[in-house]
């Protein structure tokens, strides 16, 4: 890796009684040493987050590769990519968890579990795709206009 100060990137956020600060650094010399299929870069991210006080709360280290090479995607790109790559696995996983309650599920038996996870994941696609500004509101909606739903699904005209 490049030497560690400064990163050639940094983004700091505040939001929700925290601040976090991001720093990336990539490297392309690892590419001839690593034998890993469409290695373009490699990388370090390291994340502080800290309360309003100021009081560090967790501080992270991850290291990645990418396909893109450095004309494709900067150091501020892939930070960008792996905070927007978080943002929608959290954004998934809340509504898998609150909207669809899936923690509760009684399904635990054979391949259900995954069934219903592929099922829950394809309703929230299809509800975002139509346009849906909350997930739960559009899900009582067409839970009473069953024709709506199966239009939505392509099963009717």
């Amino acid at each position: 890796m490049k030497r560690l100060f400064p990163p050639e990137h940094e983004t700091v956020d505040k939001g929700h009684g925290r601040i976090e600060t991001r720093r990336i650094w990539t490297t392309t010399d690892l590419n001839d040493y690593i034998e890993f299929p469409y290695l373009n870069q490699a990388f370090r991210i390291e994340r502080i987050t800290c309360n309003l006080r100021g009081e560090l709360m967790r501080h992270e280290i991850v290291h990645g590769v990418s396909s893109l090479s450095e004309k494709n995607a900067s150091a501020a790109d892939l930070l960008k990519f792996n905070r927007g790559e978080w943002e929608i696995e959290n954004r998934v996983h809340w509504v898998r968890d609150v909207t669809f309650d899936e923690d509760r599920s009684q399904v635990r038996k054979g391949s259900g579990p995954q069934v219903m996870a592929s099922l829950r994941n394809l309703s929230i696609s299809l509800l975002r795709i139509a346009g849906a500004q909350s997930i739960a509101s559009a899900t009582r909606h067409l839970g009473r206009r069953s024709e709506k739903a199966l239009r939505l699904l392509g099963l009717t005209t």
